[in-house]
């Protein structure tokens, strides 16, 4: 197995539409470290981050963040250590344009 530090994703995502910001490659589990949600605006805005398992529907019980307000110019860090398997997906949501997401950490791949 090999492990590989890295970005993991990056998004400028559209307002009001939920957004693919990660999905597991095929024979790889990840380990997300953390992740930065940067309000490049004048104005408060809000986001939702959730971790959908295999990929799965829309569902409530997939939500991390729902509607976490990040203020004027500012970012939240978050620090995280949750593990991830081939195929789980971890979506984004903002409330207005103008909002970054970077996701960093480890991704492990099966040897073939």
């Amino acid at each position: 197995m090999a492990d590989n530090l890295k970005v993991l994703g990056q998004l400028d995502p559209a307002a009001t539409t939920v957004t693919v910001l990660y999905t597991v490659p095929d024979m790889t589990q990840t380990t997300v470290s953390s992740i930065v949600a940067a309000n490049r605006t004048g104005s408060a805005i809000t986001f939702r981050l959730s971790v959908h398992v295999s990929g799965a529907t829309a569902n409530d019980k997939q939500y991390i963040y729902y509607d976490k307000s990040v203020a004027a110019n500012d970012s939240l860090a978050i620090v995280l250590g949750i593990t991830l398997n081939q195929t789980d997906v971890i979506k984004v949501y903002t409330s207005a344009v103008d909002m970054s997401f970077n996701m960093f950490g480890c991704e492990t791949t099966e040897e073939r």
